[in-house]
């Protein structure tokens, strides 16, 4: 199993396609954002995360 990152919301997925946008996920990426409370969060709305999960940082 590959872990992968979505290549518009950079979230983390095991799936070929990313649940919450439905583009394709990439093996390429770097980072890891663990988001529990984006309300919260500085990080999250720097980054425009409206949803808890992991995020990558940086995708390609």
């Amino acid at each position: 199993m590959t872990i992968k990152a979505c290549t518009k919301c950079n979230r983390i997925t095991n799936d070929e396609r990313c649940p919450v946008c439905d583009l394709p996920s990439s093996t390429n990426w770097s980072g890891l954002l663990i988001i529990i409370d984006p309300d919260k969060s500085d990080i999250a709305s720097e980054l425009n995360i409206n949803i808890p999960g992991e995020y990558a940082l940086r995708v390609r």
